[in-house]
């Protein structure tokens, strides 16, 4: 399997080649068409697992390919709650030395899921829109508590 693009720049990954037309799949929909051999152009450098994998969202992807492990996680999804949060509350809270804690602060804000601010006087972190949005992606929906009550 490769990646090919049309002669729009859209990318596809070709699942079988003929004299005159190619049998191609878009990894974001899945549809799969023939499209004539003259507009498609191999795509060299990208992997077919990359393309598929780009039929993920933006900010979903970065969320899956930044965080490695559920401490990250989960230090996102308090940001998210209860942030944003002072460093020092951050130290204090929770359980992570001061150089894993910056480690990880500072690939998040790297990746865009965090950016720096001040909170209560000091320096602190808080999501960014993309975090939030990957967030509530992979984050199931919080039902209202009426509705699990079955009170009217």
């Amino acid at each position: 399997m490769n990646t090919v693009k049309d002669d729009t720049g859209k990318r596809y990954l070709l699942l079988k080649h003929s004299d005159s037309a190619s049998l191609v799949r878009d990894p974001e929909t899945g549809n799969e068409c023939y499209v004539q051999n003259d507009r498609l152009e191999r795509v060299d450098g990208d992997s077919p697992l990359e393309t598929a994998a780009r039929s993920v969202g933006d900010p979903v992807l970065t969320l899956l390919t930044t965080v490695h492990d559920e401490e990250t996680l989960g230090l996102l999804i308090e940001l998210a709650d209860s942030g944003p949060l002072g460093v020092r509350t951050l130290f204090d809270a929770y359980d992570l030395c001061e150089s894993d804690l910056h480690g990880r602060l500072t690939v998040l804000t790297a990746a865009g899921l965090l950016e720096e601010t001040e909170t209560a006087g000091e320096r602190g972190y808080q999501v960014t829109d993309t975090c939030e949005t990957a967030l509530e992606a992979v984050r199931p929906a919080v039902a209202s508590t009426d509705e699990n009550t079955g009170s009217d």
